[in-house]
């Protein structure tokens, strides 16, 4: 069945309460000048997950990741790690340690001395710095490297050198500002696997930073999704993916088609709508805008009678290329199930 009856969506809590959270952040709220990069963000980390700021820039992800670092500090609100308000202490001061996306390896120092650098500020000894050093090299698949020196490492390597570096100090909470940006497509998500593999082992509570939604729904345990400075949804991938709460929310993560109806604007994901002919019965009628073949896939553009213009997906599991050049034009009708649409909030012209 094909009808827009859309299903309420649940009141999903901006934070997961736990006795157990290693960050807490209560009402931050961080401004430049006229500019209010963080506007009033609550939200709670549970000890061991990993949990993702997702947004586009400008959203205020990566300025709530540096408040958490100690590099900025809120003009109001709280930051709690482990329980302990740590807003007014340096970053030296917090028990977290940071990743950049541009490594920030010594290049003068061998692999093994840039992991072991933080414990050997801290006072720890030679031979059990080279002991946690090679158990953190051995940790990101490096076993053997600690004599290269960076420059001789591709860049995923290096990479994984910034993580056991981070890693092995121990900290309470890893914070990763978009690490795998400078990576090319196929390592990063290489990289995605294995960033995921590694906090499953070490059980460090990791908060990670990206604008790659496919990453974020690939690595997370939650997602914070973020827009202007605030979130708009918190929740666990298939939640933000399957149940968006807001038009924003839909169309950042993934593609997702936003129509009016009966006075209410709904969403349907593309993969959930099905393509049949014209005479099939039931469903909404329409006429094929646009095909493009995407090899394991086709996507459609496809112009309602009732008004709206959805995009589907398929799976070529007998189409051709030549089948799809074909199409445009063609009546068809469009089904899909009312578990599969939900209405979503729309946007106040405060919000916009």
């Amino acid at each position: 069945m094909s009808t827009l009856r859309a299903e309420p969506l649940p009141e999903v809590e901006p934070a997961r309460a736990s006795e157990t959270a290693d960050v807490r952040c209560v009402g931050i709220r961080k401004t430049y000048g006229d500019v209010v990069a963080v506007d009033h963000v609550d939200l709670e980390v549970a000890r061991g997950e990993f949990f993702t700021l997702l947004g586009p820039s400008g959203s205020g992800k990566t300025t709530t990741l540096r408040l958490i670092a100690g590099f900025e500090r809120p003009d109001t609100g709280r930051i709690e790690i482990a329980g302990v308000d740590v807003a007014s202490n340096p970053p030296y001061d917090r028990p977290v340690n940071t990743v950049f996306q541009d490594y920030a390896l010594f290049p003068h120092m061998t692999v093994g001395d840039n992991v072991a650098y933080g414990l050997r500020v801290s006072g720890v000894g030679r031979g059990e710095r080279r002991r946690r050093a090679d158990e953190a090299l051995e940790l990101v698949q490096l076993a053997g490297y600690g004599g290269r020196r960076p420059v001789q490492l591709s860049g995923g390597q290096r990479q994984r050198v910034a993580l056991a570096r981070a890693i092995v100090n121990r900290p309470q909470v890893l914070l990763l500002d978009e690490p795998l940006g400078a990576l090319d497509l196929k390592l990063r998500q290489g990289m995605q696997v294995e960033m995921k593999r590694i906090q499953g082992e070490v059980g460090i509570t990791f908060i990670y930073v990206t604008h790659d939604q496919e990453e974020a729904l690939t690595m997370s345990d939650r997602i914070a999704v973020f827009n202007g400075g605030r979130i708009e949804q918190i929740g666990t991938p298939s939640e933000v993916y399957e149940r968006p709460q807001t038009e924003f929310v839909a169309g950042f993560v993934g593609v997702s088609n936003v129509i009016d109806r009966d006075g209410r604007r709904v969403t349907v994901r593309p993969e959930k709508i099905h393509l049949l002919p014209a005479d099939a019965p039931g469903g909404e009628a329409g006429e094929i805008l646009e095909a493009i073949y995407v090899g394991a896939i086709t996507r459609y553009s496809v112009a309602l009678d009732a008004g709206g213009r959805l995009e589907v997906l398929e799976q070529n599991l007998k189409t051709t290329s030549t089948d799809v050049s074909a199409a445009r034009g063609r009546r068809v009708k469009l089904q899909w199930s009312p578990d599969s649409v939900f209405e979503i909030k729309q946007q106040s012209k405060e919000e916009m």
